[in-house]
This record gives structure tokens, C-alpha cells and sequence, in this order.
């Protein structure tokens, strides 16, 4: 997808409530990630989403972005939690990749706001990490998990009540949201759900 034809689909995703948005950007040069920064977080002012940078602590620094997110070849979660300082420890957030139970208990030991764990189902573009996990592996990485864990890989509208009832805050997705008949109303529809099921969780729970 061209940069430009972005905004459209931010402005829906922010209409929709969703919390966080990521820029995935990894190919473009460093001028061009700062100004698509800088589109998101006009079209993002004033609201509840977020937006992250992935990988590029400096870029996000230095376009005030609302935090990193790291992967396996990104600098440790630890050493950029660091180099924040005291200061920056609430404000900005630090997420990581999961693709495992243990790594989701190192990210949350090294200090990372949130994380994502997957792939949870099949999917393509998750393939190259291995088989699916699965939902009973979603379930032990959340059951000692004091961070939000987002389920990753495969999401779908139906697969959003197993992944809550497993344990997870809420999920993450790509082609969920970037799919030919996604809509305002097909998002608000996913964030309907996803609150719905984590009440049903609350109301259990108590």
C-alpha cells in the first residue's frame, strides 16, 4: 500500500477506537518514515490511538510518536528502557514480538509495555515463525502475564472472543484491517466484540 492512500484508513481506524496503530514501514528511508509519522499523528491528535514506530527508536523520538516496537533484531527492550530514563517510562510505550511463552516473560522481565504473541492461527505472512501456537499456548503465556498481551496471526472477527476468553487484552492484525471489504462499520464491529468479550471475561472472572 503507497503511503499516501494511508490516511483514509487511519482516519477509519481512529473513528472505529482503535488503540494503537503501528508503522511498519522497515523499506523506506529515514526522511520518508518521519513524514509518514508525522501524517499519523495528525490524523491521530486528539484521540485515543496511538501510534508506534516499529524498530526506529529514533524516528519515533524524534517525531514524538507514542513509543517503538521491537522485534528479534531490534536493540533489547532492557537497554532501550534505559537509554528513556526514568522519565520516559510511562509516557512512551516499548511493545515487543512474541513467539513463544518464554519470550513473553523475558519481554515482560526487561520492561516492555505490552507485547504480541504470535502466530495464534495460520497465516501467511506469519509462516516463516512456524506452526500456528494456538489458543492453549495463548492461555499459558497470559495466565502469568501482568502486561497486555495482544494475540496475533490469523485474527478474524470470530476468533476474536477465543483469543480474549484465552486470556488475551485484545488482538493485532494486518490483513483484518487492510482487507477489500474492511469499513468503518466492519471495524467498529471488531471493536464491539473485543470490548464485549473481555466484559464477558470480567463478569466470569467475577
Amino acid at each position: 500500500m503507497e503511503p499516501r492512500s494511508f490516511g483514509p484508513l487511519i482516519r477509519m481506524a481512529v473513528d472505529a477506537g482503535v488503540d494503537m496503530v503501528q508503522i511498519r514501514e522497515k523499506d523506506l528511508p529515514t526522511s520518508a518514515i518521519l513524514e509518514l509519522v508525522a501524517s499519523f499523528l495528525r490524523v491521530t491528535r486528539g484521540t485515543a490511538t496511538r501510534v508506534v514506530v516499529n524498530d526506529r527508536l529514533d524516528v519515533a523520538l524524534a517525531a514524538s510518536a507514542g513509543g517503538v516496537h521491537l522485534g528479534g533484531q531490534s536493540m533489547p527492550v532492557d537497554k532501550v528502557r534505559a537509554a528513556l530514563g526514568p522519565g520516559g517510562a510511562q509516557s512512551f510505550w516499548l511493545g515487543v514480538s512474541c513467539h513463544s511463552v518464554s519470550e513473553v516473560g523475558a519481554a515482560e522481565a526487561a520492561g516492555a509495555s505490552y507485547v504480541l504473541l504470535g502466530p495464534i492461527f495460520d497465516t501467511p505472512s506469519k509462516r516463516i515463525y512456524g506452526p500456528p501456537l494456538g489458543l492453549e499456548v495463548l492461555a499459558q503465556a497470559a495466565r502469568n502475564c501482568r502486561i497486555p498481551l495482544l494475540a496475533l496471526g490469523g485474527i478474524t472477527l470470530e476468533r476474536v472472543r477465543p483469543c480474549i476468553e484465552a486470556g488475551a487484552a485484545g488482538i493485532a492484525g494486518i490483513s483484518i484491517f487492510q482487507r477489500p471489504d474492511a469499513s468503518l462499520q466492519s471495524l467498529k464491529d471488531l471493536r464491539r466484540e473485543i470490548d464485549e468479550a473481555n466484559n464477558l471475561v470480567l463478569d466470569t472472572a467475577w
